[in-house]
């Protein structure tokens, strides 16, 4: 037991688990963002397309209607297919996808600028390096110094 709550505890500690909740946190706020947008700003407009409040109302196929008493009073709801709900989710989710999509692109077009730069980086500092050991003097080879020394000796 205690070596599973030590496993939970490291398993809690890594940075990994926090960025997840946020994330969580962060697109369920967002979620209610974009539904709001859908079904309070773009429903009823489609909706006054054909013809009702909302595309919820104005799609949706009554298979049985709700059964009344005399006062009024619903007995017994109708029974509906949700059509219009149906396509607002799918508005929805679509609206979600859309700037998930745009949200990862933007971030792996950071990424490639960041590799990019990292990359010229490098080359730069490698470039730097070689041009720093052109610029050093050379030693001569065991052969050259070799040489040097029959030379001088000849000419004794």
């Amino acid at each position: 037991m205690k070596k599973m709550l030590n496993e939970f505890k490291t398993f809690i500690n890594k940075g990994n688990v926090l960025d997840m909740a946020i994330g969580v946190i962060i697109a369920g706020a967002f979620g209610k963002i974009t539904t709001s947008v859908v079904n309070d700003i773009l429903m009823p407009i489609i909706g006054a397309i054909f013809g009702g409040s909302s595309l919820q109302d104005a799609l949706n196929i009554t298979l049985k209607p709700a059964v009344l008493d005399e006062a009024g009073e619903v007995v017994k709801e109708a029974n509906v297919l949700g059509i219009g709900n149906l396509i607002t989710y799918i508005i929805d989710f679509i609206i979600v996808a859309f700037i998930c999509f745009l949200i990862v692109k933007a971030f792996n077009k950071a990424k490639e600028k960041a590799e990019a730069k990292k990359k010229a980086e490098e080359e730069a500092a490698a470039a730097k390096a070689a041009a720093e050991e052109a610029a050093k003097p050379k030693e001569p080879t065991a052969e050259e110094l070799l040489k040097e020394i029959r030379d001088l000796l000849a000419k004794k």
